[in-house]
């Protein structure tokens, strides 16, 4: 017996000495307790509640001693006055509870900011940043038809928003009225950015190349920018699409509901007098844009035109928006105002029956009919030559990424919207 188990012994020597015994790890308990790390910071979050200041909401969190020193950083970089309720926000403090910084979500571009620096002065350094976002081009195309009869429905049928068809609007705005020249079997196509953070947020930057076939005629716009200049849109020619007058004083959608006549029955009054503008039938508080850059020579009370805003404009123009609900801020007599800039809102003060505008335009002294007026008007500038290279290298890489191109056929259709017209 004595010798089995010396030879026993004897073997466990030599299986080890040969590599051929392999240790058994111990078990993963005996490595002793976990080590629990206290975190480096601690974050509250929470919305801005109704009614709530910044002084409020700081003493909320109990920083209501610091609470003046705080408004005033921020004071320079954002009116205290525009916290809006329910918008997110947070405070952060690190492992000994002492508070760090706050982050309040402005709105889908920034953040507010604001530093405790508790050994300096100022105490608390305030900044605008803005969200770090991933930014994708995204094609799309549309059709206008019985069901979807407008830039609207179609657009969101194709996947896009009203956001993104207001930016298509205003792109076309200087050769389509899209209030009055839609037609069925209208159809368009879209290049435009959108970005992303967190995965989940979108926002919509410029629309960077678009065609649009209406009742015949076939548009195209791209986007470029001429050194020294504000970026504009141009046809593939490098024409200019912007022209002196937008098409509408409104945003798309409203109803004409009485053209330019000389004998038209006033609806109040029931005799026939001249009805020298076009009415738009819109909901009040629909906003209302200047058709050109130009001045503003009145805005007021106007008798049976009720609010009034008159603008006077280059080579004998001068336009006129009446039955106005109110009017923009900033706007009275002698203000500059640029294309597309909100004057006023939608209303019915005066003579009407009901919220529209009346809308007029009058050329050396003489009223003129709107709707034929508006395509007189001239164009903006080309491309100037000496950018026409890199114009057209901007254009083609556009063109081949609309959907109806041949390569972007041929590309995944990650990067298409869902939607009509496809």
């Amino acid at each position: 017996m004595a010798e089995r188990s010396s030879f026993v012994l004897v073997l466990a020597l030599v299986l080890v000495g040969c590599g051929g015994y392999e240790e058994t790890p111990l078990p993963e308990d005996t490595a002793g307790p976990d080590i629990h790390l206290v975190p480096d910071i601690q974050v509250v979050e929470d919305q801005v509640a109704r009614n709530a200041t910044f002084e409020t909401l700081l003493v909320s969190h109990d920083m209501g001693d610091v609470s003046y020193a705080f408004v005033e950083a921020v004071r320079p970089v954002f009116d205290p006055r525009d916290l809006q309720i329910d918008h997110p926000y947070k405070l952060v403090y690190d492992r000994d509870g002492v508070f760090r910084r706050f982050e309040y979500h402005v709105d889908d571009d920034r953040y507010l900011e604001v530093v405790s620096r508790p050994d300096a002065e100022p105490r608390f350094e305030a900044a605008l940043v803005d969200y770090e976002k991933e930014r994708h081009e995204v094609a799309m195309r549309g059709a206008i038809d019985r069901e979807n009869n407008s830039l609207t429905a179609a657009m969101d049928a194709g996947g896009g928003s009203i956001r993104l068809a207001m930016s298509m609007a205003e792109v076309f705005a200087g050769e389509i009225d899209f209030n009055t020249e839609l037609q069925p079997g209208d159809h368009f196509e879209l290049l435009y950015e959108r970005f992303v953070r967190d995965e989940v947020h979108v926002t919509y930057g410029d629309v960077l190349a678009a065609t649009f076939h209406n009742d015949g005629r076939d548009l195209s716009a791209y986007r470029f920018e001429v050194p020294g200049e504000e970026p504009g849109y141009y046809d593939a020619e490098g024409r200019s699409l912007k022209r002196q007058f937008l098409k509408s004083p409104l945003p798309f959608e409203p109803r004409i509901t009485s053209r330019f006549s000389y004998r038209r029955l006033h609806p109040i009054l029931g005799t026939r007098r001249a009805h020298l503008g076009v009415d738009y039938g819109a909901p009040t508080g629909t906003r209302v844009q200047a058709v050109a850059r130009g001045t503003v020579e009145f805005a007021g009370r106007s008798g049976g035109s009720g609010n009034m805003v008159q603008l006077r404009h280059t080579n004998g123009y001068q336009t006129y928006y009446l039955h106005l609900s109110r009017f923009a801020r900033g706007i009275r007599p002698g203000v500059r105002v640029m294309q597309g800039q909100t004057i006023g809102f939608v209303g019915s003060t005066g003579l009407s029956t009901g919220p529209h505008l009346d809308y007029r335009i009058r050329k050396n002294g003489m009223f003129v009919n709107p709707l034929v007026e508006i395509r007189n008007t001239p164009p903006g500038d080309p491309v100037p030559p000496d950018h026409m290279p890199a114009f057209e290298a901007m254009r083609d890489r556009l063109q081949a990424e609309l959907p109806g191109s041949a390569l972007a056929r041929r590309e995944s259709p990650r990067s298409f919207e869902a939607g009509g017209g496809q």
